[in-house]
């Protein structure tokens, strides 16, 4: 399968590479098949054939990730970007374990917290109520009337 990805060609700390075609399989540096352009990382300008690259998709020629998200950048092509990075199927696995433990921790917290709300409301209502009662019984025990106050016995005089 062919492939149309870049090839450094610059000097050390002064990257150029060239936009090239040749079979995936090929070393990046080896004999190309087609050269279609440069680009300067540095500057980020893109000088392609624009009309090679073209014949080149249609032969069947598939980008890199990279070449693809810079044509898609210069407008040479029509799609969406590619992820760049490869993740492998353990790291995927560990990456969603990691995800769900995160997200029953937040659901664990966030019932944790909606359990409080309404033990508080409770406890608020509850606390209404009881000073509701309490003013009521207030409220009774001053309209109901007052217990008329013993009067002493009368004292008998003391038989000498």
């Amino acid at each position: 399968m062919l492939t149309i990805r870049l090839s450094r060609v610059g000097k050390k700390k002064a990257p150029l590479f060239r936009v090239i075609v040749q079979p995936k399989t090929r070393d990046p540096w080896a004999k190309s098949i087609d050269i279609l352009g440069h680009y300067n990382p540095r500057t980020k300008a893109l000088v392609v054939a624009t009309e090679q690259v073209k014949l080149w998709l249609e032969k069947g020629a598939q980008c890199s990730p990279t070449v693809w998200n810079l044509f898609l950048d210069h407008k040479l092509v029509e799609g969406k970007k590619i992820a760049k990075s490869h993740i492998s199927d353990r790291k995927k696995a560990t990456m969603e374990k990691e995800l769900a433990d995160k997200k029953a921790k937040e659901d664990a917290a966030k019932a944790k917290a909606e359990a409080a709300k309404l033990a508080e409301e409770e406890a608020k209502k509850a606390a209404a109520e009881a000073a509701k009662a309490e003013a009521e019984a207030a409220k009774a025990a001053a309209e109901a009337p007052a217990p008329a106050a013993e009067e002493p016995a009368p004292e008998a005089p003391a038989a000498e």
